[in-house]
């Protein structure tokens, strides 16, 4: 089964690479490259393969998202920063509860490293500040963190400040993309995770959204994952997200 790609919702979507080896990571984006428009690389695969997944992303010219939430002193950030842009990446995360100093170091060195890089002054890396995790909800941050404030307020607060720092976006809950595009500007970009389709299991997230509902409020960009990687037919899959995000 096959459908007419539309490209502006290809863009969108971001899959989640979270598998074990090199093999079944090159099966996934082969398989389903016309339908992804960025391929996210996660701890899970990055600490098994290290740079030979980046390295294969690079040859097959395919996007990808190094979604490795740097988080330390600035000047550790800052380098390893550097460092993504170096080996080819031009789109990954760090997160926002580093603070200013931290988030401003990292735009400032990706930036240098990649206008060096590729000598386009006009294109900016992709810099997106962690917010708050979608598996942690407001009953974990105050029986467990013993922080009264709700996970959606902290989400806005750390959206403002990525945005002063100087970062491309943030990572939030499809459930705040509203009030961080009210917060924060129309351009400033929201990647989503946590998107189940409807005829999907909601694993361990807690605040989740469909692809339809978070596009609908304005997402930049959807993670998918499971809903697809796990599936033997992933293409029949994406057709069917597709089709919901459409309303066809």
């Amino acid at each position: 089964m096959t459908i007419l790609i539309d490209k502006s919702i290809k863009e969108k979507i971001v899959l989640a690479l979270d598998v074990d080896t090199m093999e079944e990571a090159k099966k996934l984006i082969n398989e389903l490259k016309d339908y992804v428009g960025v391929f996210k690389v996660g701890l899970q695969l990055y600490t098994k393969c290290g740079n030979d997944i980046i390295k294969f992303m690079n040859q097959e010219n395919v996007k990808y998202f190094l979604d490795v939430k740097l988080y330390d002193i600035p000047n550790t950030v800052k380098e390893a920063s550097k460092n993504i842009i170096e080996n080819g990446a031009s789109f990954f995360n760090v997160h926002a509860l580093g603070g200013y100093k931290m988030m401003n170091e990292a735009i400032n060195a990706a930036n240098e490293a990649y206008f060096k890089k590729t000598n386009q002054n006009e294109i900016k890396p992709i810099i997106l500040g962690v917010t708050i995790l979608t598996s942690i909800n407001d009953n974990i941050l105050h029986n467990e963190f013993n922080i009264e404030n709700q996970a959606e307020n902290m989400v806005i607060t750390l959206a403002k400040l990525s945005k002063e720092a100087g970062l491309t976006g943030v990572v939030a809950s499809a459930l705040e993309v509203k009030r961080i595009k009210e917060a924060c500007g129309k351009e400033f970009k929201v990647l989503c995770p946590g998107i189940r389709p409807s005829f999907s299991n909601l694993d361990d997230q807690k605040r989740i959204s469909t692809p339809k509902e978070a596009i609908k409020n304005g997402a930049d960009y959807i993670v998918l994952g499971r809903a697809i990687t796990k599936e033997n037919n992933k293409i029949e899959i994406m057709t069917k997200i597709y089709k919901e995000i459409l309303n066809a």
